[in-house]
């Protein structure tokens, strides 16, 4: 009996040892267990961040749709409502069926050829650096999930597609925009988005585009160009006297709505782009940028209407502030403040002189995409040369100008050249335009057969 007490007291002891060794451990080890707590919020905020910033460049094509809708005329609306809702599916599933992969997959500097297809390569995020492992490598800079990169990759992927809509509106057949778009996302975009921000050759040169001035916006605007040259003006915009005939939009409101979105989107488009929280300076340096840009892109196209049209054309007031946010964009991180009013009010003066001469060469752009993102774009990365300065985060050294415009070149010669290409194969395979009797009548009715204001429909007499 006694021997039997004296295993159970045996039992007693010792099980619970083995019980609770784990425990023990951690507990005598807290400063493990701090630091991997610590790491796990980073990681959430870090991911959180990007996320909300990507909402608000989803929430951009709000912005886009309001835009270019009020710059056209009432009998077109549902045909831009739907151009720039569906824009943003097609641009999803291409991103994911192939341009991510084409964009951010190891590979050469000029092609990727790993993870190519519906995110499928391997990859061990948040991991960076060092401890990174997967196919993904020139994204292992940032601390998120792979899913987090992806979603704030793909709505700038969107971005881009989305403005050549307003370039080619009013003309156009629904199902080749779709087509084009697609085709856009899925492999010219993420061709040359390689070449930049996939750890390409144009990187290793040292060009520099924190945000996508040329990246997102100028490829944009080039496809853009392509698609206006190839399509011509709108019936009647041109008259054989050799005057230009303004064509009206339609709702201003909508158009002065959508571009206060667009103003709000872009703090999720430049800032968002740190990819991370950090101590937050960076993130608060770029959105001042980012802000005083877009108020004296603004101003200075107000001006410049004014001189040369006479009047403070709200068209051109609404553009100028655009073109003050595509400027900037390239240039946020590594610019002060006063560079950036610089940058700003040269984009606002910009924007209207570019409209002027877009029309006087008879490029129809209805809403001014091509000098809002083309021109602009080209603006804001050579300004990332020309105001870069000491002060740009830890690793940054700003590039020459030289190097700049050889990437700018580089990006526009191929989108533009392949753009052009492209739009002629679809014009050549069943037509791009839709017919002149239903350019006249409205693409609403003919493309959809609905109409946007019905009950408010006024039809002109013969």
């Amino acid at each position: 009996m006694k021997q039997y007490f004296k295993s159970i007291a045996f039992l007693l002891l010792v099980v619970p040892m083995f019980l609770f060794a784990d425990e023990a451990a951690t507990v005598a080890n807290p400063a493990e267990e701090t630091a991997n707590a610590i790491q796990t919020l980073t990681v959430g905020l870090d991911t959180l961040w990007v996320l909300v910033a990507g909402m608000l460049v989803f929430f951009m094509n709000a912005g886009f749709a309001l835009v270019e809708s009020g710059f056209a005329q009432s009998k077109n609306t549902v045909n831009i409502l739907a151009k720039n809702f569906i824009v943003f599916a097609a641009a999803t599933f291409s991103y994911w069926a192939i341009g991510w992969g084409l964009m951010f997959g190891d590979g050469s500097p000029f092609l990727a050829t790993e993870g190519l297809f519906f995110l499928g390569g391997a990859d061990n995020s948040p991991a960076i650096g060092d401890a990174y492992q997967g196919v993904y490598s020139s994204m292992n800079w940032t601390g998120i999930p792979l899913f987090a990169k992806f979603f704030f990759q793909l709505v700038f992927a969107a971005t881009a597609a989305t403005i050549v809509s307003g370039a080619v509106a009013e003309r156009i057949k629904f199902h080749s925009f779709l087509i084009f778009s697609f085709i856009l996302v899925a492999f010219l975009y993420p061709f040359t988005g390689h070449w930049v921000w996939g750890g390409g050759w144009i990187s290793e040169l040292g060009f520099h585009d924190f945000a996508g001035s040329t990246v997102v916006h100028s490829v944009g605007g080039w496809a853009a160009l392509a698609g206006a040259i190839v399509l011509g003006a709108r019936k009647g915009k041109y008259l054989p006297d050799g005057r230009i005939k303004p064509i009206l939009g339609h709702n201003m409101t909508s158009a002065a709505l959508g571009t206060l979105i667009l103003w709000l989107g872009w703090f999720g488009f430049n800032p968002g782009s740190t990819m991370g929280v950090g101590d937050g300076s960076v993130m608060a340096h770029v959105i001042v940028t980012t802000n005083i840009s877009a108020a004296l892109g603004a101003l200075a196209s107000t001006v410049t209407a004014w001189v040369i049209l006479k009047k403070p054309d709200l068209g051109m007031i609404l553009n100028g502030t655009l073109a003050g946010l595509v400027g900037i964009t390239a240039p946020c991180a590594i610019v002060s403040p006063t560079s950036a009013a610089i940058i700003g009010a040269v984009s606002g003066t910009l924007v209207v002189l570019s409209v002027l001469f877009f029309d006087k060469i008879k490029i129809d752009d209805p809403v001014g995409a091509t000098s809002v993102h083309l021109v602009c774009g080209i603006w804001g990365t050579l300004a990332v040369a020309i105001f870069g300065y000491e002060g740009a985060p830890a690793g940054v050294e700003v590039p020459s100008i030289l190097t700049q415009l050889y990437g700018i070149l580089a990006i526009g010669g191929f989108t533009f050249v392949l753009s052009l290409a492209l739009w002629f194969v679809l014009k050549l395979a069943g037509g791009i335009r839709v017919a002149e009797e239903e350019e006249l009548s409205g693409l609403d009715l003919g493309e959809h057969g609905a109409e946007a204001y019905p009950d408010f429909n006024i039809r002109a007499r013969g």
